[in-house]
């Protein structure tokens, strides 16, 4: 063997331990306890490997996003959910360097006078539906903003455009932050969620579908897409794949649908579930091994990504009243609930222990829902009563502000850019208002 097979061969080996580390380390922190040591005991790799937090994901990504490229330039779509005539805005999609600093919530024992200060933010009303904004969200890349009313319509905003209207008007005269209003649902939208990758929006409805938007196209005003579901559509979520999506229904069961063949799939274990009740939320975690639903009955349940089982459920999270919302923390050690029970709680994924009780903000009556900011160092919800928007250190659980909403009446929902400090609310006064970090 000469020294450029023999240097080739070392480097293969480097490479295959490489990924057989990332693998492991990637099944064992998705819970996946039983694949990672067969793939662990099968590769002689360490079952305690230590990798960084979704590195296999972000590997992934970027070569799904160089593949994706190569392929444009070739000019082929990227998507059979696209024709030929798609025009992608450019590098949509990608995701931004993280800002998050690595909270460890474990971490922090006694934290009382260690609690940070939520930088100030000036707010702007942006736009306003015709009847209740009831929704909203930020693209993964943070450039787009999408919210759904109860008037049925859904409104996309192009962040950038929004930034503009935050700063003195100049001679172009005023901006136009919407750059695409869509009808086609019949009744009050519940739920958007951007496609991880396409310049696809995807919206949930009372009226039990789910319809697809193509928002490149600039004339286009109805879905190019739908699915019928059996039920009033409360929730949507995509995988980070992009491939399949999540319906949180009045159905007790979340509906799994893939994206390309619409085949809907079902738990086959329905009876681990113990629960006949709607389900208000549900979301998957950024690598997709774990999605985690609220619902109607107060409990919160965390369900395996590949086979639909339930592997944890957290029953009367919120007492006997609703859990309004739940999301997983970018490391997806926890989970993040908010019920109607006027408590936000942190749940340990792994345990089912309660980590952080937010006290101090009353919530009801709304469906609303409690968010991280962007670095994960805080923690966000509203105040029914005093319409206002409250803010704990997300560590400490310490409330450090309470800001008024602006809005006339209570937000019904807050939701943070996944790229920046900047986040909007949605009010039953019809409004929609941007908030940014002021430098």
């Amino acid at each position: 063997m000469d020294n450029n097979n023999l240097e080739q061969t070392l480097q293969e080996g480097k490479l295959y331990r490489y990924v057989n580390n990332l693998i492991v380390a990637h099944l064992r922190d998705n819970n996946l306890t039983q694949a990672a040591s067969a793939v662990a005991s099968a590769t002689m790799t360490p079952l305690n490997i230590e990798a960084s937090p979704n590195k296999l994901l972000e590997l992934v990504a970027k070569g799904l996003t160089v593949e994706k490229d190569e392929t444009l330039r070739g000019g082929v779509p990227s998507s059979t959910l696209f024709d030929s005539n798609t025009l992608i805005p450019s590098a949509y999609g990608s995701i931004p360097p993280s800002r998050a600093v690595s909270v460890d919530f474990s971490a922090a024992h006694d934290t009382k006078g260690s609690s940070k200060s939520f930088p100030k933010h000036e707010t702007r009303h942006v736009s306003e539906h015709k009847n209740v904004a009831r929704c909203a969200r930020f693209s993964p890349d943070g450039r787009f903003l999408a919210t759904g009313s109860a008037d049925t319509s859904i409104k996309l905003f192009e962040v950038a455009k929004i930034k503009q209207m935050l700063l003195p008007e100049g001679r172009d005269g005023p901006v136009r932050p919407v750059v695409r209003t869509f009808y086609d649902h019949l009744q009050p939208i519940n739920d958007v969620d951007f496609h991880p990758h396409n310049t696809i929006l995807i919206s949930g409805a009372k009226d039990h579908t789910i319809k697809f938007f193509d928002f490149s196209k600039t004339v286009a005003k109805r879905a190019f897409r739908v699915i019928q579901d059996t039920h009033n559509v409360r929730s949507v979520s995509f995988h980070p794949s992009g491939d399949f999506l999540l319906a949180g229904t009045d159905h007790h069961v979340p509906h799994l649908y893939d994206i390309n063949t619409f085949q809907c799939y079902l738990s086959a274990n329905v009876q681990e579930i113990g629960s006949t009740s709607a389900i208000n939320q549900v979301r998957y975690s950024c690598t997709g091994g774990m999605y985690v639903t609220a619902s109607k009955d107060g409990g919160i349940r965390i369900w395996d990504g590949v086979n639909s089982n339930v592997v944890r459920s957290i029953l009367s999270a919120h007492g006997s009243a609703e859990a309004t919302s739940v999301n997983f923390t970018k490391d997806q050690r926890y989970v993040l609930s908010c019920g109607k029970d006027s408590s936000v709680k942190l749940w340990e994924v792994g345990t089912g222990r309660l980590v952080k009780h937010y006290l101090g903000a009353t919530h009801t009556q709304l469906r609303c829902q409690a968010i991280f900011n962007d670095t994960e160092e805080f923690v966000l919800c509203v105040d029914e009563p005093s319409n206002e928007i409250v803010i704990w250190d997300a560590v400490s659980a310490e409330k450090v502000a309470r800001w008024p909403s602006n809005h006339v009446g209570a937000p019904r929902w807050l939701e943070h850019s996944p790229a920046e400090s900047a986040f909007v609310s949605c009010g039953i006064d019809r409004s929609i208002r941007f908030w940014k970090e002021t430098p």
